[in-house]
């Protein structure tokens, strides 16, 4: 399997394939670079080379105890986009992977990266404070950390309902949820742990106003994981290049008929 090893001595596992326009791709909490297989082979089969990294600690990464943050999780993939020597590159994240792609662009990207595709992606800061008084509670991220702990196996099982919008009617299927917790299962405890923190408490506000090339902004307008309000509305805001997607009834998990969607508007995208 191909890795690459990080600064921090971390070895990094990534998917490369076909050849082209390079895409990298950024996964979400808690899953690894397998989410985005059917992407990774629509790039590829379209004239692009696809490449998607499990982030550290997740999938079949290095299960590192320290560096489980958004800074180390950009300079990790500053590593990648070193070691592979890649340039004019499209840069995909959802969730947790759109905060990665949005700092990796702001403070590692200059020159180097083309356009930005963000989906139910969390910046610019998902908790609430005194200076974000309609975000989400810390005390729901704290939930999410209890979960984690008291029954990690069990808590991603139930997750999965509102990840996919099964209570709302999505129809998404049991494999996809179990692909869900499959992937959620092999990252470690404590990555699964710290990156509540990463995820919810990063605030991105700087690094989108960084942003100097064109940016996709997607998101589920039924959206149980990531508020829309406090994310793809605010980004928007702060993005001189800013175009905006959103998919109505679509839930934070892409699947079904909101992939087939998202999918294209991604192509369409990556052509322009």
């Amino acid at each position: 399997m191909p890795f690459i090893t990080t600064p921090d001595g971390t070895d990094i596992f990534y998917k490369d394939w076909g050849s082209g326009q390079p895409v990298v791709f950024s996964h979400g909490w808690p899953l690894n670079s397998d989410a985005w297989d059917v992407e990774l082979k629509l790039a590829a089969d379209n004239g692009f080379r696809a490449i998607a990294h499990d982030r550290r600690g997740h999938g079949r990464s290095a299960q590192t105890w320290d560096g489980n943050d958004m800074d180390t999780y950009a300079a990790d993939l500053a590593a990648l986009a070193d070691t592979l020597g890649l340039d004019t590159i499209i840069l995909v994240g959802h969730s947790t992977g759109g905060g990665e792609v949005v700092r990796f662009a702001a403070r590692h990207g200059a020159g180097r990266v083309a356009k930005i595709a963000t989906v139910g992606a969390v910046p610019p800061v998902m908790v609430k404070s005194a200076s974000n008084p309609d975000g989400t509670p810390i005390e729901v991220f704290d939930a999410i950390r209890a979960g984690v702990l008291a029954d990690r196996s069990q808590y991603f099982k139930d997750l999965s309902e509102q990840f996919f919008g099964i209570n709302q009617g999505s129809g998404v299927s049991q494999g996809q949820r179990d692909q869900f917790w499959r992937l959620g299962m092999q990252m470690s405890l404590k990555a699964a742990y710290d990156c509540i923190e990463a995820f919810s408490e990063t605030d991105f506000t700087e690094d989108l106003k960084a942003l100097d090339v064109p940016v996709l902004i997607c998101q589920g307008d039924a959206d149980q994981i990531v508020p829309i309000g406090d994310a793809a509305f605010k980004a928007i805001d702060l993005v001189k290049q800013g175009t905006l997607k959103v998919y109505k009834g679509a839930p934070h998990g892409i699947a079904g008929t909101y992939q087939q969607k998202l999918d294209q508007d991604l192509l369409e995208f990556w052509r322009s």
